[in-house]
C-alpha cells in the first residue's frame, strides 16, 4: 500500500512534550496502527535518545537485564511495547526516584488490563499519562471530513490511494487483532467471540447497552459479554460513553451508550466500501453521530463528556462540563434541523449553558433561545474557545 502524504500531529507533541516536563515517566498509549511509533521518531527528530522496541530481539536482549541497561542512561529513553515487558514497571520506579535522575522515560503501549493495572500501582505519581488514537478532523483538515468519517482515522486506512484499498487494510486489521493482538495483551478470549460481538456492536452503535439483550442474541452470559466489551474499550476500540445524572426527580437512563471508536472499523463491520454505499444505509445516522461525538470528545477531553437521557424519552447525545458550565450537543443527519421537546427539555433540567446541533452542513445559524444549528468543524473551535477561556486544559 502506498501511502500518499504525511499529516502534522502538532496537538499530540505538544502533550507528549509537556507531560515529558512534567513526569519522569510517560506512557503513550493507544491503540495497535495508530502512530504512537511514528509520532516518537517526529518527536526525538534528530536529536539523541536511546531507543527500544521490545518486537526487535536486539532490544529485547538488550534489556534482558533492565536495571543493568537503563541505570546509565540520559537524555531521553524511549520503550516501544511496553506491554511486552510489564515487569519492567518496577525498575522504572525505582529509576525515577533518584534524587537526580537526568532521564526521562517515554514508553509506548497498547492498552491492556495488565498493562494499565502495573502502570497504575506501580508507577503512580510518577508517570503522566497521553492518549491517542487515529487522525482526528483538526489534524485532517475540514476538506477532508468525508473521507475521515468514511475511511476512519487509522493512518494507512485514512491515506491508502483509495477506498478499496482503505477498505483492505481495515479488514486485515481487524483479522489480525482478532487473531493475534487480543492474545498478547493478555487476553485469552477465542478471537470467535470477539468478532461476534464486534459485528453485534456495529449494529448496536450509539445505542444504550443492554448486556442482556446482547448476551441473549449471542448466547452468552450478560456477565461474559460485558467482560468482553471491558477488553474491546482497554484497547481503545470501543468507547463506553457514561450517563449523566441529575437530581431532578425523574428515572434516568443509567446504562452507557456504546460506539465504536473508529468510524472506519465501523463501515468495514457493515461491510460499506464507499460513501454511496453508507448513504444508502439505514445505520448512516448511527454512524455520523459515532463521528461527531468521538471527534468532539477527542477535543474537549473524556472526562468532561456523558449523555443523558430519562426512561420518559427526554435526551442530549453529548453532555459536555466546561469551566463550569454545561453544554449540550445534539446530532442530526438533516439539512435543515429543528427544535425538539428534548432540546428544550435538557436545557431546563440540566441548566445548559447553550445546546449545539451539528449537522453535515456548512452554515451556523441561530434555532431558537439557547440552540443554535453549527458544522462540525465549527463545534471542535468552539470547544477549543471555550476551554482556553475558562483555564480548561486538555
Amino acid at each position: 500500500m502506498t501511502i500518499a502524504k504525511h499529516i502534522h500531529r502538532t496537538g499530540l507533541l505538544a502533550s507528549v512534550r509537556a507531560a515529558l516536563r512534567a513526569n519522569p515517566i510517560v506512557a503513550l498509549l493507544g491503540p495497535r496502527q495508530c502512530g504512537k511509533t511514528t509520532l516518537v521518531h517526529t518527536l526525538v527528530g534528530s536529536s539523541r535518545a536511546e531507543y527500544f522496541d521490545l518486537e526487535d530481539p536486539v532490544s529485547a536482549s538488550r534489556l534482558a537485564e533492565p536495571m543493568t541497561a537503563l541505570t546509565p542512561l540520559r537524555g531521553l529513553v524511549v520503550v516501544d511495547e511496553i506491554q511486552r515487558q510489564p515487569a519492567l514497571f518496577p525498575v522504572l520506579r525505582v529509576l525515577a526516584d533518584r534524587p537526580q535522575t537526568l532521564a526521562r522515560f517515554l514508553v509506548l503501549g497498547s492498552a491492556s488490563p495488565e498493562l494499565m493495572r502495573h502502570s497504575s500501582e506501580t508507577l503512580a505519581g510518577r508517570v503522566g499519562f497521553v492518549e491517542m488514537g487515529g487522525f482526528d478532523l483538526r489534524e485532517a483538515g475540514i476538506a477532508a471530513l468525508r473521507k475521515l468519517w468514511l475511511r476512519g482515522g487509522f493512518p494507512r486506512s485514512f491515506l491508502a490511494r483509495n477506498d478499496s484499498e482503505s477498505m483492505s487494510w481495515r479488514e486485515d486489521f481487524i483479522r489480525t487483532f482478532l487473531e493475534r493482538d487480543v492474545a498478547q495483551l493478555g487476553v485469552q478470549i477465542p478471537s470467535t467471540a470477539l468478532r461476534r460481538l464486534w459485528m453485534m456492536l456495529a449494529h448496536y452503535h450509539g445505542q444504550v447497552w443492554n448486556a442482556s439483550e446482547v448476551g441473549r442474541s449471542l448466547g452468552e452470559a450478560h456477565t461474559t459479554v460485558k467482560r468482553h466489551l471491558d477488553i474491546l474499550t482497554g484497547a481503545f476500540m470501543v468507547r463506553q460513553l457514561q450517563p449523566w445524572f441529575a437530581n431532578i426527580g425523574k428515572r434516568q437512563v443509567r446504562s452507557p451508550k456504546v460506539f465504536i471508536r473508529d468510524s472506519g472499523i465501523v463501515h468495514t463491520l457493515l461491510g460499506l466500501a464507499n460513501f454511496v454505499a453508507l448513504e444508502g444505509h439505514p445505520k448512516l445516522g448511527s454512524s455520523w453521530e459515532g463521528f461527531v461525538l468521538e471527534q468532539a470528545i477527542l477535543a474537549a477531553g473524556e472526562r468532561n463528556a456523558y449523555f443523558w437521557a430519562t426512561q420518559a424519552g427526554a435526551e442530549i447525545d453529548l453532555l459536555l462540563t466546561i469551566g463550569g458550565r454545561r453544554y449540550g450537543v445534539e446530532v442530526k443527519y438533516a439539512d435543515a434541523p429543528t427544535v425538539t421537546k428534548s432540546m428544550r427539555v435538557a436545557i431546563h433540567d440540566l441548566a445548559l449553558h447553550k445546546v449545539y446541533v451539528v449537522n453535515p452542513g456548512t452554515k451556523r445559524y441561530p434555532l431558537d433561545r439557547g440552540i443554535e444549528v453549527l458544522p462540525l468543524s465549527e463545534l471542535l473551535t468552539e470547544i477549543e474557545a471555550l476551554r482556553r477561556s475558562k483555564g480548561a486544559h486538555r
